[in-house]
């Protein structure tokens, strides 16, 4: 099952509102699924692409993450 950006919010609460990192959730997800077939290994990329580039957009100051995903 092949991944669109959209679909990363199911998995990541974090990636709300972060269209690159919603991108990046697909793309990850996809390459994973075509190398490897699990979807579960998939998944847990496209968590981790997520996440870079959270952390990556935080380090160039276009996000805090201290917002990401709070429960305020």
């Amino acid at each position: 099952m092949p991944w669109d950006a959209s679909d990363a919010t199911r998995h990541t609460k974090k990636a709300a509102g972060h269209p690159r990192a919603q991108r990046a959730f697909a793309h990850a997800a996809n390459s994973v699924l075509e190398r490897t077939g699990d979807e579960g290994r998939a998944v847990a990329a496209g968590n981790a692409a997520v996440n870079q580039s959270l952390a990556k957009s935080e380090r160039q100051g276009h996000i805090s993450l201290a917002k990401v995903g709070s429960q305020d």
